[in-house]
């Protein structure tokens, strides 16, 4: 599985970002594709997760409310919906997989097997 994530850019507080990542190689309906974040000189962090067939999403507190997670079956692709952004959602932006059927925490990264490059959002005040 490889992933690649776009869309990420410079933003002004309140602005809308969506981030895309496309996904290759064969996944199944049980895997988590997650979003993380990593500011500078902070651990890297759960912003949000949907499960590929079934489409159930979980949000960090951070940013629910604020940001949505989909996924388009079909294009292969995942999508974060980012409205309303703050100077805090500064950071780079990665989607992962979990392929464990299992999904026993897919708020960590540390349950995620497959790792996109990432894409830098800025947001300034």
């Amino acid at each position: 599985v490889q992933l690649q994530a776009s869309g990420g850019g410079s933003a002004q507080a309140g602005d809308s970002l969506r981030l895309s990542c496309v996904v290759s190689g064969r996944i199944f309906d049980f895997y988590f594709m997650g979003w993380f974040r990593q500011a500078p000189g902070k651990e890297r962090e759960f912003v949000a997760t949907i499960r590929w067939g079934p489409g159930t999403t979980y949000y960090s507190d951070s940013v629910k409310g604020r940001f949505t997670v989909s996924r388009d079956v079909a294009k292969k692709m995942v999508y974060l919906e980012m409205n309303n952004v703050k100077p805090e959602d500064t950071a780079v932006y990665y989607c992962a997989a979990d392929k464990d059927f299992r999904n026993t925490n897919v708020l960590s990264h540390l349950s995620y097997d497959y790792w996109g490059q990432g894409t830098l959002v800025t947001v300034s005040s």
